[in-house]
């Protein structure tokens, strides 16, 4: 029996590896929450569920995926609140916001929460990609790529790495790895 799937998030997925799984993308107007990484991820899902629910869906399993870029000299911040810093100070002000720290390391994380009708609350998989702040390189064709380098051997940006090698290493990636495995494991 094929089992339908809510995405809530624009990442294109392949499911080779669980093809019993069918994606319906879905564009449901979320509210923006507060909290932890993992608060917001479960807040989001569970508004989620219950909203295809409201609608009249049966069989209800959706996935919802939120990031957060974590510097540690300010404690974590931004966080999950990455969207609205990006917005004001673009790759370059995220980089100045460090001037005055000696630290510059940062983790870019990924979380997806998986909710379906079986289950009391989301589960949650989470990818952690740690790395450094530095002076924006390469293209700006996401977010804040071109000032976050991994730490990983080819020290680029996520912004002047190669697709494939970026989706390699990345923080979504190894998230979603995570997701796939439980579905394999959990085809029901």
């Amino acid at each position: 029996m094929k089992r339908i799937l809510n995405f809530l998030f624009q990442t294109k997925i392949r499911t080779k590896r669980a093809p019993n799984v069918v994606i319906d993308r879905v564009n449901i107007d979320l509210p923006e929450y507060q909290g932890s990484v993992e608060e917001v991820a479960r807040a989001k899902c569970m508004s989620a569920w219950e909203h295809l629910k409201k609608e009249g869906k049966t069989n209800v399993r959706v996935i919802v995926e939120d990031t957060a870029l974590c510097f540690s000299a300010l404690g974590g911040l931004p966080g999950v609140y990455i969207k609205w810093f990006l917005k004001e100070l673009k790759p370059e002000g995220l980089h100045r916001m460090l001037a005055g720290f000696d630290d510059k390391s940062a983790q870019a994380m990924c979380t997806f929460a998986v909710m379906s009708d079986e289950m009391q609350e989301p589960e949650l998989f989470q990818g952690i990609c740690p790395g450094q702040i530095v002076v924006p390189r390469g293209e700006t064709s996401f977010g804040w790529d071109p000032c976050f380098q991994p730490d990983h051997d080819s020290g680029h940006t996520f912004a002047e790495m190669d697709k494939n090698v970026k989706n390699g290493i990345s923080h979504r990636s190894k998230a979603l790895e995570k997701v796939i495995n439980y579905f394999v494991t959990n085809p029901n």
